[in-house]
């Protein structure tokens, strides 16, 4: 590696375990790249109801298409903070939708779900006009999108209520996320998902039959805001019901610098795309 390309790294780095507006950071490294971007196309009628479309230009299609659930405790987030993963994921020959939702406390749990599967059903009537391929959704999400999109693929009362089933989705990719957090130790969440009796139905791991779609879940052994526990219990969980699951531990690895590995250079450090593209193309 060359010398300003390591002090680059190790700079952007730094900022992001330091927690120095991470966001920030990593969308400076954006590079031009041969993508165009739709903005804020309604799935909804609600004001979080909108969705950005990353299309490679000039790839043939139709391609493999990537919903991607960003994180923010289902409180906060937006979709304007992630162009490092659309210029990612397209540079790989990959559509990506990047939705907003509603979150707490305009709503609780279910409802950031219920958008979820808003998503999904958008992107299967509208993938051939994005250049996507319908029978190749994925889902992707990190910390509280890692849930999202974990329910969706698990318990398949979601889907079925915009009219589709589990196998509308070819795989799921969850970045750090939380799948077995029980019992909660925070006022808010414990608000955020309603009453204690129906907290078992928060938990994706309560939905593990065997039959969801192929997984890839990923953490990093230094997390300290999701318990990388989430990941193993889950991937045990899913291969004792005869489930396809595999996970992978990224050593001195935290929450923010797992998902900002995937801008440009921070994925030299470590291979996160590589093991998401990979995974896709298995499948």
């Amino acid at each position: 590696m060359g010398l300003n390309l390591a002090l680059c790294v190790c700079l952007l780095a730094g900022g992001l375990v330091l927690g120095c507006s991470p966001i920030r950071v990593i969308n400076a490294t954006v590079r031009p790249s041969s993508y165009t971007v739709t903005r804020d196309v309604p799935y909804g009628d609600l004001a979080r109801q909108r969705l950005d479309v990353y299309r490679p230009a000039g790839a043939p299609g139709p391609l493999p298409v990537v919903i991607f659930f960003y994180g923010g405790s289902w409180q906060r987030g937006s979709k304007d903070s992630y162009p490092f993963l659309g210029d990612a994921l397209t540079s790989r020959g990959i559509v990506t939708v990047i939705p907003d939702y509603r979150v707490y406390p305009e709503v609780k749990f279910p409802a950031f779900v219920d958008d979820g599967a808003r998503v999904v059903r958008w992107v299967r009537d509208h993938a051939v006009e994005i250049g996507a391929d319908p029978s190749r959704i994925y889902l992707m999400g990190h910390s509280a999108g890692a849930h999202i999109a974990a329910l969706l693929a698990l318990d398949a009362r979601y889907l079925e209520a915009v009219g589709l089933e589990r196998s509308s989705v070819r795989g799921m990719i969850g970045l750090s996320g939380p799948y077995d957090f029980l019992p909660f130790h925070s006022e808010t969440i414990r608000t955020l998902f309603g009453p204690e009796a129906g907290w078992p139905q928060t938990q994706p791991i309560n939905f593990v039959d065997g039959k969801a779609p192929p997984m890839l879940l990923l953490t990093g052994n230094w997390d300290k805001t999701v318990s990388p526990g989430n990941t193993r219990r889950m991937v045990a969980r899913i291969c004792e019901r005869g489930g396809n699951a595999r996970a992978r531990f990224y050593r001195g690895i935290g929450h923010s610098l797992l998902i900002g590995s995937i801008a440009w250079p921070l994925r030299l450090i470590v291979p996160v795309l590589s093991d998401v593209t990979k995974f896709i193309a298995e499948h």
